[in-house]
């Protein structure tokens, strides 16, 4: 089972670090047969030689590799952010990663930002449109620069790529015993393109009958998740609103360091990444947290169909939690290699 790791950049080697050395330790107590394989595309490789990375590599790790364990990407010495974004676009494209999916939930009381709602009242998860959307690249500048400059990007949405994922979210809801599915777009505003979402919705769901449906606009949605996070289960959404609903729920659930995310297509390779940055203003201090990693390598598992190995690993880090082994970020005061080393202690 090999499995390709990429650090990428600031804080990124060192949360990625604990991951794997938590990936190994479960692999070996469950002999699962992992094969790290340590590849160097970043910001560094970038500067040193131009190689973002190379579609052939793309293919190799998809004839190769079972899943890929991704780091944070993004460096103030490359202008525009052009290696991340070739690196990260790329594999989502050219895998077609459709599925961006983000368990939102609280793992303690004090990490909860609501006042009067426990961990118990965040856990839901959001299905986001991970190929379409805003964020395709498609558009262009005129007259850049001048008074006259008109700038353009372009919203792509297409009937099977809209379908693929709100049928993914009824899916995991039936699979999970969710119960409820919650769609959110801009149907009133963004008339063509989100009346799309909405018949899809409806027709998709249809097939569905023990599942409840229900639309929202996406600023809606932002003041419920906020004054009633109990009652979600399954979020599923376009790519740029998904974009902004994760990120509210990283909030929810503590911080940026406790946000895991997984990009898959089913019938392929997965890749799993911390949902935060690369942080440069942080790197190299060894405060970062590495439970978001750590966590990525749980979905992982789950996604490699080792359940047992990703139950025993959220044990763990909610073993550490209850300990209060935990960066600053969480109130604590231990360091990137300690809060690993208590997850390791406690598998």
């Amino acid at each position: 089972m090999r499995i390709a790791v990429i650090p990428g950049d600031g804080i990124g080697p060192e949360v990625i670090a604990e991951a794997v050395r938590v990936l190994e330790g479960v692999g070996a107590r469950h002999h699962l047969g992992l094969e790290l394989e340590m590849l160097d595309y970043g910001a560094t490789r970038f500067l040193r030689d131009g190689t973002t990375l190379p579609k052939a590599e793309i293919e190799r790790l998809r004839r190769e590799c079972r899943a890929i364990l991704l780091g944070a990407l993004g460096d103030p010495r490359v202008p525009e952010g052009r290696h991340a974004r070739e690196i990260l676009l790329a594999l989502r494209a050219e895998l077609d990663l459709y599925i961006n999916l983000r368990p939102v939930r609280c793992l303690a009381d004090r990490f909860s930002p609501l006042k009067g709602k426990p961990a118990t009242a965040i856990d839901f998860v959001v299905f986001r449109e991970n190929t379409e959307g805003l964020y395709t690249d498609i558009g262009g500048i005129f007259k850049k620069g001048t008074p006259d400059e008109v700038a353009i990007n372009e919203e792509i949405n297409t009937r099977k790529g809209v379908e693929r994922i709100i049928r993914a979210a009824f899916e995991f809801a039936v699979a999970s015993g969710k119960r409820h599915v919650t769609m959110a777009d801009k149907s009133n505003a963004v008339r063509y393109a989100h009346d799309l979402w909405q018949r899809t919705f409806a027709e998709v769901g249809a097939e569905y009958p023990a599942i409840a449906r229900e639309h929202l606009y996406i600023d809606a949605l932002m003041v419920h998740l906020i004054k009633r996070p109990e009652s979600f289960e399954v979020i599923v959404t376009g790519n740029m609103f998904g974009d902004i609903v994760t990120d509210l729920g990283a909030a929810l659930q503590g911080g940026l360091g406790m946000a895991a995310s997984a990009n898959i297509n089913p019938q392929g390779i997965g890749l799993f990444e911390p949902v935060h940055g690369s942080a440069p203003d942080i790197a190299g201090k060894g405060i970062a947290n590495p439970l978001a990693a750590i966590l990525a390598v749980a979905m992982m598992l789950e996604h490699l169909g080792a359940s047992a190995a990703a139950r025993d690993v959220e044990r763990a880090v909610a073993a550490v939690i209850d300990a209060d082994t935990l960066t600053p970020d969480l109130g604590g005061s231990a360091s990137t290699a300690a809060v690993g080393a208590a997850v390791l202690r406690a598998l």
